[in-house]
């Protein structure tokens, strides 16, 4: 029972609760648009089950409601809508009446108003033809000047009169198209200005770049009419003056029209001459400047000024790289130099010309700073290719080059230090190739040379020689002809070719602007180089030479000694030359006499070689038969033949100083001997027989003989002699057989065999004591001899004892 009850309890809260949930959707749905019924509807059927049945039948109690409602309050306003229309009806026949009459009114005031109409429409059309006429004049009295200016416009960029151009768009913008500005016409016009301008900029820059390339080919020509110019200028002064001074000097006739340079306040009559014979040409004759003048201006009144000139200088810049960079084969000929020059200095009088023609467009720090940079790169070029040259003459034109361009740029106001500088070093190489040069000469000299006396057949002839060498011998002037001066041919010759070097090269040190003292030092220097140096080196090559025997040898020393004491009239020669006193303090000496005393030593030292060499091939001619038995009783073939060519290769010695002669004497005498002592004593040779030793005697016996025959004059006494003291000592130590003597006086300052050393007598004892053993084997048949030889056996062998104790002695104590 109170489970029902709760039941029923519960289905009826549940059905209040519906019923108010459906209310609420009812008012929504009556209160809320159509569209949006959706969701509302949707909420009915996401409720209890069967819910939308209850929903339904509320919703149509609802309706039934509002049905009854509507009823109502039709029956309500039926009658008074009933009179409304009773009402109207009555009015209809009276707007009917009214609607007749408006109409009839109106069609009698159209035909009325229909002529008045168009006779007002043809007076309205008049009038505004009138004011549009008026209207219009006016118009055209602003345009027309508009219209002119920019038909002169055309007119002046037709005829390239770009300048005036400029001037008349400035005048369009500025007064004329802002009084008519509305105009279509206008606003074209002023959209086109800046494009004639560009264009006029485009032309300009066009023109400028065709000046710039004019200039670069006119560079050459413009550079050679300076140079020329500036050629002239210092042939003239130095007419004028016997110095040149053109540190702060201009070109007589500049390449600017610049006013022609005076003289001490006058022109001479030689310069106006000069001008009348030869027009001269300027910058402006060759080149066209107009179109940079215009080109600036244009730029100037555009107010891209700094824009023009920028590109001008960046261009210009651009020409001097390539105007510095020279050809690579530049080195081979003057011409190559010369237009490498004229083009710098065509470049640089242009530069010179705009600087001066213009307010600006190029600065002297431009113009210094272009000059500076063109200035490092000329000194590389110079410094490189001038080292390729190897002819003289091609140096020298280089420099007489360098000088006038120096100079052409010097009177256009740019510093040219460095150049001068360099020529030092160009002198460097110019006498580099004069020292190569006179090698060549002084060969060719060398090699012709016949190395004999210079022959002379009469008085012209000797008058021939004198003039050319400074020689003088009071004794040789005396002799009668035909006679013979001491040296050859080629002294003659090297000294005048000395003169002609030092002519060669003074010609590098004119128009160098230096003093007469600095071109002293520079000649002497290079003589002295060329003394030192050049014919030093060709006389040592020359005595090294194999086929100068010791004739030539001999020669050549005296004509050393000739040039020697010919180096103090070189001296006064340059001095003649610069007017420089050689008592001067800083005066360069001339270093021939160490240049030919080097030579004449080192030609005696080869006289003394070659001497030794001939001895040792007649030594090697030696046959000795050393076993043999007795002597032959005379000296050995080869030897006499030696002696026989020293008597008469020191007869030529006769003209040496006499020194040299004894000198070369004494060591041909001194190496004879060593020679021979050598042969006895070779380890080769292993045994000496008596008769062998007699055969040796006699040979050195020869040597003495021409030894004491004095074969040079001015040696003392034996002096000569003592060359063969060791052999004769030895030697007459085995022919006496005086050992006891030897052994007794050793050491003794008095001794009969002082020069004979123990170890030399031992080893010759050893090789005569074989010597004498084999003898014994093949006479052993003879019995008288062996007892002899038994005994003389026991000698040595006692001999040899005692003389290997003192050799040991000597070991010991040294």
């Amino acid at each position: 029972m109170n489970t029902v009850t709760i039941r029923a309890n519960m289905a009826e809260s549940e059905s209040l609760e519906t019923i108010t949930e459906h209310e609420r959707i009812l008012q929504e749905i009556e209160s809320t648009d159509t569209a949006c019924v959706g969701p509302t509807l949707r909420s009915v059927y996401d409720d209890q089950p069967n819910a939308h049945k209850r929903f339904m039948e509320k919703l149509d109690a609802r309706i039934r409601n509002h049905d009854r409602e509507i009823e109502k309050m039709c029956n309500f306003h039926h009658q008074g809508f009933v009179d409304a229309i009773t009402e109207l009806l009555k009015v209809r026949a009276d707007a009917e009446k009214l609607m007749g009459q408006v109409s009839d009114t109106n069609r009698r005031l159209q035909d009325a108003g229909r002529e008045v109409k168009a006779q007002t429409e043809e007076v309205i059309r008049c009038r505004i033809q009138q004011r549009n006429m008026a209207t219009t004049v006016e118009k055209l009295q602003l345009c027309i000047p508009v219209l002119e200016m920019y038909s002169k416009l055309k007119e002046q960029l037709e005829s390239k009169r770009y300048y005036s151009a400029l001037k008349t768009m400035e005048q369009l913008e500025n007064i004329y198209i802002p009084r008519v500005s509305q105009y279509r016409f206008c606003q074209i016009m002023a959209e086109t200005l800046p494009k004639l301008r560009e264009e006029i900029k485009e032309i300009s820059m066009s023109d400028l770049k065709d000046f710039l390339e004019s200039i670069r080919k006119h560079s050459d020509k413009i550079g050679e009419t300076a140079m020329r110019q500036a050629q002239q200028h210092r042939t003239f002064n130095s007419a004028v003056q016997k110095q040149v001074t053109l540190s702060c000097a201009k070109p007589l006739y500049g390449l600017n029209s610049r006013t022609p340079l005076h003289h001490n306040g006058l022109i001479t009559e030689a310069a106006d001459e000069e001008e009348m014979d030869e027009e001269v040409l300027t910058a402006q004759d060759l080149v066209d400047f107009s179109p940079v003048y215009r080109c600036l201006h244009i730029y100037t009144v555009l107010g891209d000024r700094e824009t023009f000139e920028n590109y001008y200088r960046k261009q210009r810049k651009k020409q001097a790289r390539l105007v510095l960079q020279p050809q690579s084969n530049m080195h081979e000929t003057v011409e190559g130099y010369r237009k490498y020059f004229n083009q710098i200095v065509g470049f640089f009088v242009v530069e010179d010309h705009i600087l001066h023609a213009t307010q600006g467009l190029v600065t002297r720090a431009f113009t210094d700073e272009l000059w500076n940079m063109a200035l490092s790169k000329i000194i590389a070029v110079l410094r490189t290719h001038s080292s390729y040259c190897d002819d003289p003459d091609l140096v020298l034109e280089l420099k007489n080059l360098i000088v006038i361009f120096a100079d052409t740029l010097q009177g256009y106001g740019f510093p040219v230090n460095r150049l001068f500088d360099l020529l030092f070093e160009v002198r460097d190489q110019y006498n580099e190739t004069l020292l190569k040069k006179w090698a060549l000469v002084f060969r060719d000299i060398f090699e012709q040379d016949n190395y004999s006396p210079i022959p002379v057949e009469n008085e012209e002839e000797y008058k021939a020689v004198v003039s050319r060498f400074p020689f003088h011998d009071a004794e040789i002037e005396k002799q009668q002809f035909p006679k013979k001066l001491p040296m050859s041919q080629s002294v003659p010759q090297i000294y005048a070719q000395v003169k002609e070097f030092i002519y060669a090269s003074l010609k590098f040190s004119e128009s160098l602007h230096r003093s007469s003292t600095e071109i002293d030092d520079m000649l002497r220097k290079s003589t002295n180089l060329l003394l030192t140096r050049t014919l030093s080196s060709c006389l040592q090559n020359l005595i090294k030479k194999p086929h100068i025997g010791l004739t030539e040898l001999v020669q050549i020393i005296i004509n050393t000694t000739h040039l020697e004491h010919a180096c103090k009239y070189l001296e006064d020669f340059i001095t003649n030359i610069t007017n420089v006193s050689p008592e001067t303090v800083h005066t360069t000496r001339l270093y021939g006499l160490s240049t030919f005393k080097d030579a004449r030593h080192a030609a005696e030292g080869e006289i003394y070689t070659k001497l030794n060499q001939k001895i040792d091939e007649f030594i090697q001619l030696a046959d000795y038969e050393w076993g043999m038995a007795e002597s032959d009783g005379r000296a050995s073939g080869y030897l006499m033949d030696l002696i026989n060519f020293l008597r008469s290769t020191f007869q030529v010695f006769t003209h040496l100083p006499g020194k040299v002669a004894q000198t070369a004497c004494m060591s041909a005498c001194k190496h004879l001997a060593t020679s021979l002592m050598q042969m006895l004593l070779d380890p080769e040779l292993k045994q000496i027989s008596m008769g062998a030793i007699q055969q040796f005697n006699l040979d050195v016996m020869q040597c003495e003989l021409f030894a004491s025959s004095e074969p040079v004059p001015g040696f003392q006494g034996d002096t000569l002699q003592l060359a063969f003291i060791d052999l004769r000592q030895l030697l007459d130590l085995f022919m006496v057989w005086d050992w006891s003597t030897y052994l007794a006086d050793y050491g003794q300052p008095t001794s009969k065999y002082l020069r004979v050393n123990p170890s030399t007598a031992l080893a010759l004892l050893e090789k005569v004591n074989r010597g004498m053993k084999d003898t014994s084997k093949k006479n052993n048949i003879f019995s008288q001899f062996r007892k002899n030889d038994r005994d003389k056996q026991k000698l040595i062998e006692t001999v040899v004892k005692q003389l290997r104790s003192l050799v040991n002695g000597m070991s010991q104590h040294s």
